[in-house]
């Protein structure tokens, strides 16, 4: 009998209570994969939306199922062919599911180093927010001296991309609510609320015009963006596929890869990029943590402690 590992995964479809922890069978390494001891999750609005019914493009739900797509912990076996990485080494990494748990097996160009000084927190909570605003900033063709809006500026997405946007050179304008303006002008945007008026207010903020525009919000922001982007192909959302469909913007999904996901946490060990943890709930309160990402609000990301210790990643066990 193989050993058992604690996750949280659901049973059926449905609410966030039918998100639970148990006991499940520990995974193996195989061919080219490595064997994760994970100490943080990540929790995002996607991972709800398979609670609820979604089937990720490419993927097969197969009860019980783990959920969650990114994480951060120690390799605890090296499978074969699998090259670069050593039991005890930190890592950070992605998969489609199965991350809700306290081993994850993951295709070792999959998972990149951790470098010293990086939390665990911020390794566990980055690639998904992480990669998704870099692959969007890329498809947008975001360049020094021109203006960004984005939409949500203060979400998980859009906190990173403002940080991204800014260490390129460009001048930033992001929505968000009253309550977190001080916030997004802290990662280097000038904020505008969110409601009634904001055309005006964005055009304001960005008198010389808004050269490309993200929306990591939804709620018919890019009924806004067509009026302030000339160029319909530098508007894109990661919310919104029918709208984006019908006004000719650009539909966007997170090109992910090792490399991109090694450049972000570079940038986070070298201060240049910060990921907000705005809560942190241990494993058994992972329903918990999706009644949170489905309020649509607040600051950053949402994390699961799953194993022992918060600390600093970069290679300790």
């Amino acid at each position: 009998m193989s050993a058992a590992m604690r996750a949280a995964a659901i049973d059926s479809f449905g609410p966030a209570e039918n998100l639970t922890v148990r006991e499940v069978p520990r995974p193996v390494a195989g061919p080219g994969e490595v064997v994760v001891r994970a100490r943080v999750a990540g929790v995002q609005l996607t991972d709800a939306a398979v609670r609820g019914g979604w089937t990720p493009p490419g993927a097969s739900i197969d009860f019980p199922q783990v959920l969650g797509n990114e994480f951060a912990g120690t390799v605890s076996a090296v499978g074969p062919g699998a090259r670069g990485f050593s039991v005890g080494d930190g890592v950070a990494g992605f998969r489609v599911l199965g991350c809700y748990a306290e081993y994850v097996n993951v295709p070792a160009d999959q998972v990149a180093h951790v470098p010293p000084g990086v939390s665990w927190l911020t390794a566990g909570t980055l690639s998904a927010s992480g990669q998704t605003a870099h692959t969007a900033l890329e498809r947008l063709d975001v360049r020094g001296g021109q203006t960004l809006l984005v939409h949500g500026a203060a979400g998980g997405v859009g906190t990173v991309a403002v940080q991204l946007a800014v260490a390129r050179g460009a001048r930033v304008v992001g929505t968000a609510s009253a309550a977190n303006h001080e916030y997004v002008r802290s990662l280097g945007a000038v904020p505008v609320e969110y409601g009634a008026g904001q055309l005006g207010r964005v055009r304001a903020a960005a008198p010389r015009g808004v050269d490309a525009a993200l929306d990591a919000a939804g709620h018919d922001n890019l009924l806004t963006s067509v009026e302030l982007v000339g160029d319909r192909s530098r508007i894109g959302t990661i919310v919104d596929a029918g709208l984006a469909g019908e006004l000719g913007c650009r539909w966007i999904t997170s090109d992910r890869s090792a490399a991109r996901l090694r450049e972000l946490l570079d940038l986070c060990a070298s201060g240049e990029l910060t990921v907000t943890v705005r809560r942190a709930l241990p494993l058994d309160e992972a329903w918990r943590a999706h009644l949170d990402v489905e309020t649509g609000h607040g600051r950053g990301k949402v994390a699961l402690l799953v194993g022992s210790g918060s600390g600093s990643g970069g290679g300790t066990p």
